[in-house]
């Protein structure tokens, strides 16, 4: 599940040479890669979490279990038909390589993007290695962060977090790629999308970080006072947010998904200064389960409380 070739491991910790980017890469091909998923594989897990992996496949047998569902979520997920397994959860911390923009210049910073993908990716694959150990069709409420520590100025850690489940009736419902399924759908809505004859398959994610170009002191001087449209950011912004939501779709349509729901488009500059922003898109795959794709009618509901 990734657009980007990954680096042997001692090429990752040395900083990208510093040049401009020529030409931005086109988002209909990409380069392919990422840690690939191997089902019964603990690498890259640490010791305490494969211990914790045996402790939790003991608890599955005893019915106890660990979420971040809130009550409501959990509930709706049950009504579903899925148990709660445990919490799972993958990270990685990486060194985010140096590249040099061209200060006159839209362009895409692909040192940066491939590094910020492939991160997600790392850890995204270690949760989803995790839910399989304890026999998790898939995994709900995902959440993607990133953090940041004093120790590590050109480090990240990217963490992912959700709960691990499994149908009670013992139906299939892993992705056409034999990987857990992974939402960050709410619980609410998870349960919504099953009774409406869909079902998640994955997460599809596309990225794009991207330099602004600055602007010259004398076009900066002509528009002083006056309305008009900045089209050198404009088209940096555009160029930018298409490019990620190409490649969110591109891996949306290698899931075998027959669409993307949740879909979101999230800007962040992680400290790179201004003019460097990178676009993150995301959101679940889903595919159809039935021809039918209607719910109830909403009830009317009433608080009782003043």
């Amino acid at each position: 599940m990734g657009f980007f070739t990954r680096d042997d491991d001692d090429d990752q910790q040395q900083p990208a040479p510093a040049q401009a980017v020529e030409t931005p890469p086109e988002p209909a091909e990409p380069p392919a890669a990422g840690e690939a998923y191997e089902a019964g594989s603990l690498a890259g897990v640490p010791e305490a979490g494969r211990g914790r992996m045996e402790r939790m496949k003991t608890a599955v047998a005893s019915g106890f279990f660990t979420s971040d569902l809130s009550v409501n979520e959990l509930l709706l997920v049950k009504q579903a038909g899925f148990d709660p397994l445990g919490l799972v959860l993958g990270s990685s911390i990486y060194h985010i390589g140096f590249q040099q923009a061209s200060w006159s210049r839209n362009q895409e910073m692909t040192v940066l993007t491939q590094a910020m993908y492939h991160a997600r990716e790392l850890a995204m694959t270690r949760m989803e290695e995790e839910a399989d150990q304890v026999g998790a069709d898939g995994v709900v409420g995902l959440r993607l962060d990133i953090g940041r520590y004093e120790w590590g100025a050109d480090l990240a850690e990217f963490i992912a977090v959700g709960t691990a489940v499994k149908h009670r009736g013992g139906e299939l419902h892993r992705a056409p790629n034999g990987r857990p399924f992974v939402s960050d759908l709410s619980g609410q809505d998870f349960s919504t999308l099953l009774r409406s004859g869909y079902r998640p398959v994955g997460m599809a994610m596309g990225n794009c970080v991207y330099h602004v170009a600055h602007q010259g002191l004398r076009a900066a001087w002509k528009q002083i006072g006056r309305n008009q449209e900045m089209p050198n950011y404009t088209q940096a912004l555009y160029e930018a947010r298409e490019l990620a939501m190409g490649r969110m779709e591109s891996e949306a349509q290698e899931l075998q998904a027959g669409g993307i729901v949740g879909a979101r488009v999230v800007e962040r500059s992680h400290g790179w200064g201004s003019h460097v922003i990178e676009f993150f898109a995301v959101g679940t795959a889903v595919i159809p389960t039935s021809a039918e794709h209607s719910i109830e009618a909403p009830a009317l509901v009433l608080p009782l409380t003043g």
